[in-house]
This record gives structure tokens, sequence and C-alpha cells, in this order.
């Protein structure tokens, strides 16, 4: 019998921001594996320190670019809190519709990886098409395919606005991605060798995934309620009629299906939020804010890989003091890290894709606390 190790990384070819895996192994079977993370550092919530708010939530849009909306909104929903700031109705319905989009084309993204992983070029190359009209979409209503920097304290830039005369094509545009999202879906779980590779590997069990804290469509996967819209914590989207997909297997196949299905949500709260457009005030921006004195304030919402928290305060000088962000990879990583045991080498890198890692969201912050822990 063999025993030793294999790394991975920094670079995989399907997954492209650097990790290292080691997977300790006998002969082709995964007996423990250690996933490091930290270099992507860049030390976003100290930069934040000292800023004023609008520069600050700004700063935060840098963290990611598939998630950069969700950050952005977090930043400064904190602010709207902790100083009383109204939000017209518009504008916020204008950061669901863009945050729906966002996470349309993150999901999509990663399907694309995944199948590239499977070995199954067409269908990646197929999600990629798919996921083209939803970049094109975000473009024209921010002028961005990556930062779209929409949110602003007190509404969303004037850019951002949609006029009635854009939504027939936007909602053209949704029913042809559903429609084609829908016959990618067909395809797949109709695909013998597709769904073998995926079904009843990398389970993550419910205890398990309470254990290690998984998050969003991990968590929902192993049949645990997590998503922050429907739990009250993100309001703006109390007006929206949509499922929280929760499935129970824990394997690939489940965390898979439960973004395939979220992305019908997403496409179903796009079209509410359309539709309510033209009935809603005008006004998607609040000029006559003021930011006062406030300390941390704890705010939750649900970004594509889950619940991300985000806290800071502002002091008497209108400065962000004490600022951190939570985003929900660090959990996720935790638990496929776990579940890697007793499966075979070849599925190691789809059971951490599974996951939907964002490597760059979780390393903000890891090397200044290593120096701090000192």
């Amino acid at each position: 019998m063999y025993e030793g190790e294999i790394a991975i990384g920094p670079i995989h070819s399907a997954i492209l921001e650097p990790h290292r895996l080691r997977l300790f192994i006998e002969d082709e079977i995964i007996k423990d594996a250690e996933l490091t993370i930290g270099v992507n550092h860049r030390g976003i919530e100290r930069l934040m320190e000292g800023l004023p708010p609008e520069k600050a939530t700004i700063l935060t849009e840098k963290i990611c670019g598939i998630c950069s909306h969700i950050h952005l909104w977090s930043a400064v929903r904190v602010c709207e809190i902790g100083s009383d700031i109204e939000v017209p109705e518009r504008a916020n319905h204008i950061r669901v519709i863009v945050e729906e989009l966002e996470r349309l084309h993150s999901h999509t993204l990663l399907f694309g990886h995944a199948f590239e992983i499977l070995g199954h070029e067409t269908m990646s190359m197929r999600a990629f098409m798919l996921r083209e009209p939803i970049m094109q979409t975000l473009f024209d209503i921010s002028g961005s395919r990556v930062q779209y920097s929409c949110p602003i304290i007190g509404g969303i830039r004037p850019r951002c606005d949609i006029k009635d005369s854009q939504i027939s094509a936007y909602l053209e545009r949704m029913e042809k991605y559903e429609d084609a999202l829908n016959k990618i879906i067909g395809r797949t779980i109709n695909d013998p060798l597709l769904v073998s590779r995926m079904k009843d590997i990398g389970v993550l069990d419910r205890k398990t995934a309470a254990k290690y804290h998984a998050l969003g469509p991990t968590a929902r996967g192993s049949g645990i309620k997590s998503d922050m819209r429907k739990m009250g914590y993100v309001p703006e989207y109390d007006c929206f009629e949509f499922d929280e997909i929760i499935l129970d297997d824990g394997d690939v196949y489940a965390r898979v299906a439960v973004r395939f299905y979220e992305c019908i949500e997403s496409v179903k709260i796009i079209k509410q939020a359309l539709k309510e457009l033209p009935s809603l005030p005008e006004k998607f921006y609040n000029p006559n804010y003021e930011i006062k004195e406030f300390k941390p304030i704890d705010c939750y919402t649900e970004a594509q890989r889950g619940q991300q928290y985000y806290t800071y305060g502002v002091d008497n000088e209108g400065r962000v003091r004490q600022a951190k962000v939570r985003t929900p990879t660090a959990t996720n990583l935790a638990c496929m890290e776990e579940v890697l045991k007793d499966y075979h080498v070849s599925d190691a890198e789809l059971i951490v894709a599974s996951c939907d890692p964002c490597f760059t969201c979780t390393d903000r912050l890891i090397i200044l606390r290593e120096q701090n822990n000192k």
C-alpha cells in the first residue's frame, strides 16, 4: 500500500484563485486534507479605518469581483442603519435587482467551472454562454461588468436607475435565461456520467454542517435553513415572493442542484422587482442624509455563498472605526476539508469547488490577524 502526500496548487486550471490543498493518501484514497489560504491578503478592513464612510464603503467593493455588489450594499447598509437614513423604495428595488443578477452570474460561473472539473467542456462553454446575457444586463444598468458601484449612502447612483423603456428588454432576457437554464438542468440530471461524478460524493451530513457552521447553498444542500433573506435580516426582500431551496442529501449533486434552483428563484425576484418599478416613486436617492456618530452596527446579508456579516462604527469626526467583514467561504471550506476524507483523489477539487469558494473574499485579513496574535 502506498502512503504519501499530493499537493495541489497554488494554481489549478478550473479554480482560478490561488490556494494550496494537501492530500494525505493511502493508494488513491484521501485519509486527511489540509487547505491553506492567505495568498490574496490585502488588509481591506485595516484600510477602512479612519476613512469617511463614503470612501470606506467604496473600498469594500474591491474585496471581490464576483460578489462586489453585495459587499458594497452591506457596507452602505451599516451606515444607513446606524444613521437612520431613509432609502427610497425604488433604490431598494434596484439594489435587489442588481444583487439577484449578481447571484445569477455567480452561480452560473460555478456551473461552468464545475463542468470543467468534470471534464465536460461543452457544458462548461454552454454555462458561460448562458451567463453572458446576465453580464450584459449588469453592464447596461451600471456601465461595468465587474464592479457596478450601484449602492451609495442614501440610495443608488443616478446612472444605475432603470428606465421604463428598458424593463421589457430585461424581462425578455430573464425569460430566455430561464428557458436556457432549464435545458441545462435537464441535460445535467439526465446525464448518467455527470450524475455519477456528483451523486454520493463529498457528503456533508447535517450534523457536520452545523458543527462547522456551513452557510448558504452549502448548508441548504445539507438540509439546514440559512437564507438571511427569509430570516428577516434583509427587509428589502420582504415584499417579494420566492422559495428557499433546501435539499437533504448533502453531496456535490445537492450543492449544485440548490444553486440551479436558486437561479430560478432569483429570476422570479427580478421579474417581480422590474414589474413593480413603474409604480414606485421616481426618487432613487436621498440627498438630505446626515451621518451621525454611532457604535458598531451588525449587518447581515445573503451573499451568493451564504451569510455575510459587516460591522463598523463612526466616531465623532465622521470616520469609520472597528471595521470587520466576515464572508461565508471560510466556514464552508472547513466543511469541505472535513468531508474530503475517504474519497478518491480525482474527486478532491470537485468537492472543494462544490461549496463555490471565494478565496479572495476570505483572505482579507488573514496575515494581519496572525501578526496580532503574536
